[in-house]
């Protein structure tokens, strides 16, 4: 014979998770959506400027998650301009122009930041 006895109740449990259903995620992901294009703005290598002022950024949510995008429209001839600066490219004549690592370093501090401020909501509740 089994027996299992508990006392107490999911009082706390429920709190938390009811507080997390609560919480506004894409207002808070706005936020660092506008910081990420000035990031990506300043960092961006500058010829004309036109890339560097081409960069936007979205929200999308699921049922389940919330995902932020950022993007750049800066596209000549369906190639965009954003990657080539990142990767490098072929020239016309045979030469290469190589790619600087800039979108990388100028998200990182946005990407620590957003999962800073989601670990501060989730341990407030």
């Amino acid at each position: 014979m089994v027996v299992i006895t508990h006392r107490g109740n999911f009082k706390n449990t429920e709190k938390l998770l009811n507080g997390a259903k609560k919480l506004d995620y894409k207002k808070i992901l706005d936020l660092y959506g506008q910081e990420g294009v000035r990031a990506l703005a300043s960092a961006t290598p500058v010829d004309t400027g036109l890339t560097a002022n081409s960069w936007s950024y979205t929200i999308s949510a699921t049922k389940s998650s919330y995902v932020i995008s950022w993007t750049n429209s800066n596209v000549n001839n369906g190639v965009p301009i954003a990657i080539l600066l990142q990767y490098g490219y072929g020239t016309r004549n045979g030469g290469y122009v190589q790619g600087r690592d800039y979108i990388n370093p100028a998200l990182q501090p946005i990407f620590d930041k957003i999962a800073d401020a989601a670990w501060r909501e989730v341990t407030k509740l």
